[in-house]
């Protein structure tokens, strides 16, 4: 594994560094307090070719690698954690499991215009009694000669406010668990498609989080993802990509804070001195900067590991506890370094606070990747 980053890698970091500092962090503070889905910031990363990072061109994609992906979500969440989100999700829930399971069909009329820009997706999998425990999800589908018609409901599905495309998990018999969960490419305006509302959140307000009814709605055939009973597994294959694209997201939004803390440390007077100047003060930063670089580090070997091919749901698992932990206990350090100021609106280190605790959670909860990471030890 080459851990310093190339000639291309290290252009595309700076290239979009400059497009957050510029587009996504001026109006960062605004849509997390109105919860507005951040459309046009999504127009303007597709015409960088953020919107499908590893896909290839020929299927509408930016043809880059895994780590290229992480430095785009990272340098994205740095600024603005939802608008990181919201690129993960399109990239590593909705265009990888096309790419990986689709047919000639499906990627023409699916992933091009989804790793292209023109429509955004999001992945439907987790239900009101079915989260850690997917297989435990009570939506169906029954086949009626060409069509499946789908039934039932769910949650927390972020960028479904906007999406175009839904990736829906759905039963074809609830009596075979797991063996009976069957994937679905779900146009958004399908007759029988309803969304609830904007769910608001203790962070990543501008996720377009929400939830998906379905009633009597009839899916074409054509449009199933992989064979009848292979969903599950699309779907946990698709959360070891999606957990790197987390732990990319928990990183930036750690760096961001850590900036932030940094830059006050430097700038606020106490005790006739800068606090910077404070042993304590250094050893919070100190300690911040070695958690930042060893999940920066731990996320990339996931990348790296998945750009090889084979398994990699150790290292992603690995990625995404630590990077996930580490942003939790790097923002509340930079709200600390920022005293009462930190627990007010007026800086933006109580934003980061509040979204990195998110990371810990969905794609998989930090008990969850423990369970991953012991199970991968044992079997070795």
């Amino acid at each position: 594994m080459q851990i310093e980053l190339n000639e291309e890698q290290l252009l595309l970091r700076d290239t979009v560094r400059r497009f957050a500092a510029e587009v996504v962090a001026p109006r960062a503070k605004e849509i997390d307090e109105s919860g507005e889905f951040p459309r046009e910031f999504f127009a303007r990363a597709a015409e960088l070719g953020l919107a499908g990072v590893a896909v290839p061109e020929e299927h509408g994609g930016a043809g880059m690698d895994i780590v290229s992906y992480c430095l785009v979500i990272e340098e994205i969440s740095r600024v603005c954690a939802s608008s990181g989100v919201i690129l993960s999700v399109n990239n590593s829930l909705v265009c990888d499991p096309i790419l990986a399971y689709g047919t000639a069909e499906q990627k023409r009329e699916f992933l091009v215009p989804l790793a292209s820009g023109e429509k955004i997706g999001c992945f439907a999998l987790t239900e009101p009694g079915a989260g850690s425990d997917a297989a435990a999800l009570r939506t169906t589908a029954r086949r009626d000669g060409d069509d499946y018609v789908l039934d039932g409901s769910k949650v927390f599905i972020t960028n479904g406010l906007a999406a175009d495309v839904a990736i829906v998990f759905a039963s074809v018999d609830l009596s075979r668990g797991h063996k009976g969960i069957t994937a679905f490419l779900v146009p958004t305006d399908s007759p029988g498609l309803s969304r609830g509302g904007h769910q608001y959140k203790l962070g990543v307000q501008a996720s377009g989080t929400t939830e998906l009814y379905f009633e009597s709605l009839r899916v074409p055939a054509r449009f199933r993802l992989g064979d009848e009973g292979q969903g599950f597994r699309i779907a946990m294959a698709t959360l070891d990509g999606g957990r790197i694209g987390i732990a990319a997201q928990a990183v930036g939004i750690a760096q961001g804070a850590f900036e932030e803390a940094r830059k006050y440390a430097r700038e606020r007077q106490q005790f006739g001195q800068a606090i910077s100047e404070f042993q304590t003060i250094q050893f919070y930063l100190a300690d911040m900067a070695v958690e930042i670089d060893a999940a920066r580090l731990l996320t990339w070997r996931a990348a790296w590991k998945k750009q090889q091919g084979g398994r990699y749901s150790l290292e992603a698992a690995q990625a995404k506890l630590f990077a996930s932990e580490a942003a939790q206990h790097v923002t509340n350090q930079a709200l600390q370094i920022h005293g009462g100021y930190g627990y007010t609106r007026e800086y933006n280190v109580e934003r980061f606070f509040r979204d990195a605790r998110i990371t810990e959670i969905y794609e998989g909860t930090s008990e969850i990747q423990k369970l991953v990471i012991a199970d991968q030890i044992l079997r070795a």
